[in-house]
């Protein structure tokens, strides 16, 4: 059935539960592993993205942000998502599935579908946090995006399912 499973992760609150579903589903086809995260101005827990070459930007009177601290922000937001992949990956690991983990920059909708297609995935698993009307054409739907431009099959799981999923506790991984 499925020999190279991809499972695009972001930080929202049910990234446990769809791993756990991803771990079940490998182990119930021998499959391996690739876990990925994108780091981008699309996750809540992101930090402002902000050209390198400025020492301050003024968005109105009052509002600058200094560079310095969002190079913090940026460097705690990076190490965070990396120490998630870890731990996850070493989970699904003592658990005997072959897994490894790439954690990318950029659109994650665009990022997902090159590192399945250079990893030769046979299936991309990944979440939906359901947004939809405004919300979904002003911040865009990577779901949507993945599902159209995807070199492999896609299964989405909605978050709605995902909240309902029991949780076991994954060593090193805070929720």
């Amino acid at each position: 059935m499925y020999q190279k499973i991809l499972v695009a992760l972001d930080n929202g609150p049910t990234s446990h539960a769809l791993f756990a579903q991803a771990l079940e589903l490998a182990q119930a086809t021998e499959a391996a592993l690739l876990l990925v995260h994108s780091l981008s101005n699309q996750e809540e827990s992101s930090p402002l993205p902000m050209s390198g070459k400025l020492d301050s930007i003024y968005w109105a009177p009052g509002t600058e942000l200094d560079l310095e601290a969002w190079r913090q922000e940026w460097v705690r937001y990076e190490t965070e998502s990396l120490d998630r992949l870890r731990g996850f990956t070493a989970t699904a690991n003592t658990a005997g599935v072959s897994t490894e983990f790439r954690q990318l920059i950029g659109n994650p909708g665009a990022a997902i579908c090159k590192a399945a297609q250079a990893w030769d995935a046979d299936l991309i698993f990944m979440g939906s946090r359901g947004r939809k009307g405004l919300a979904e054409l002003v911040m865009g739907s990577v779901s949507n995006y993945v599902m159209h431009k995807a070199p492999c099959s896609v299964l989405v799981m909605k978050a709605e399912a995902l909240e309902a999923t029991k949780i076991p506790e994954i060593a090193g991984v805070a929720r």
